[in-house]
């Protein structure tokens, strides 16, 4: 099951938003006062605060651009919506076959993927193949070191 690249929940969407706007007012606001005060110091061609501020400024509109182009192209879902298919926003209960180890997973976008809290972003292997499966079956997972994982899928919600 092909998902499209950009699914965000709305909470991720919001949050989003809100760094935009705080980047491009206090951090604009930030980084336009260190290039004034760098310029104050003299010479510019032998100023290494103006040129580092300078390149700050840089990061700084990249940041805003990407993160603008994140917000424009996503797509907000809440919840899997699936019917009993595993998709972005399912709760899956997954069994290795290899270890026997369960471990249960969220599928989330990749601002939010923290596996330490089980969420796991729906662009990674591990989800890309365990999507569009259901209870019951198997998913064959080939990882990023070449190694293959088979993953049981005891449960979806």
């Amino acid at each position: 099951m092909t998902e499209p690249e950009n699914l965000i929940s709305k909470n991720t969407y919001d949050r989003l938003v809100a760094e935009v706007e705080d980047l491009e007012g206090r951090g604009r606001s930030d980084i336009a006062a260190q290039i004034k005060t760098a310029r104050e110091w003299g010479d510019l061609k032998e100023n290494a605060e103006y040129h580092a501020a300078k390149d700050a400024q840089g990061m700084l509109e990249r940041k805003i651009t990407l993160l603008r182009e994140r917000i424009d192209n996503a797509a907000i879902v809440e919840g899997s919506g699936h019917d009993g298919r595993i998709g972005f926003g399912s709760k899956v209960k997954v069994r290795d076959e290899t270890s026997g180890q369960e471990q249960e997973y969220e599928l989330v976008s990749s601002p939010d993927q923290d596996l330490s809290q089980g969420k796991l972003s729906y662009e990674s292997p591990v989800a890309q193949a365990l999507s569009g499966n259901g209870e019951g079956d198997t998913a064959e997972v080939r990882l990023p070191n070449g190694t293959t994982r088979r993953f049981a899928i005891l449960s979806i919600a």
